[in-house]
């Protein structure tokens, strides 16, 4: 784990633990490394409890409800595929963060509409559902550790952001 990845998820895991919040992720590109990331940290059992690598669609459609439709219509790396994954693992596990990655790491598997590098994410919080568009560049492991960064400094943001909503009510 890269010095930027591991202060991310202390920080991450202590902002989760101040603000008595938890987080869960659905992960396809990064195969479980957002996960690795945040229980990496000690204290972070208290945080975080659920994760799923769904790497294949079926696995999405089974594990966190993906329709069958929006992978056939729109393919598994695609905003709409991202947020039904981030909202399937937040209900299955009952988080107040749920974050999901869903993209093409290569060196194959890119086409002219979807290059190696784009990574979708889907983050379901606070009742709210978005999906970021990510052109990462590099090697498959570079491309994978800057997803799992962005990731991370999603968490902190909406943490943030929460604490703003929270102290400012």
């Amino acid at each position: 784990m890269s010095e930027t990845i591991r202060e991310l998820s202390k920080k991450a895991v202590e902002l989760l633990i101040k603000n008595k919040l938890t987080v869960s992720f659905c992960e396809s590109c990064t195969g479980g490394s957002l996960a690795k990331a945040i229980t990496d940290i000690a204290g972070s059992s208290a945080v975080f409890g659920f994760g799923a690598v769904t790497y294949a669609n079926e696995a999405k459609e089974k594990m966190v409800g993906v329709s069958h439709e929006s992978l056939e219509k729109y393919g598994a790396v695609s905003p709409v595929v991202a947020a039904e994954m981030a909202e399937g693992v937040k209900k299955l596990s009952g988080s107040d963060i749920a974050i999901s990655m869903t993209g093409i790491a290569g060196p194959g598997g890119g086409s002219k509409e979807k290059p190696v590098g784009l990574v979708y994410m889907g983050i379901s919080a606070f009742g709210k559902t978005e999906t970021k568009r990510l052109d990462l560049k590099g090697t498959r492991e570079e491309i994978r550790n800057a997803a799992v960064t962005e990731g991370l400094k999603e968490v902190i943001f909406l943490i943030h952001n929460s604490e703003c909503i929270i102290h400012n009510s």
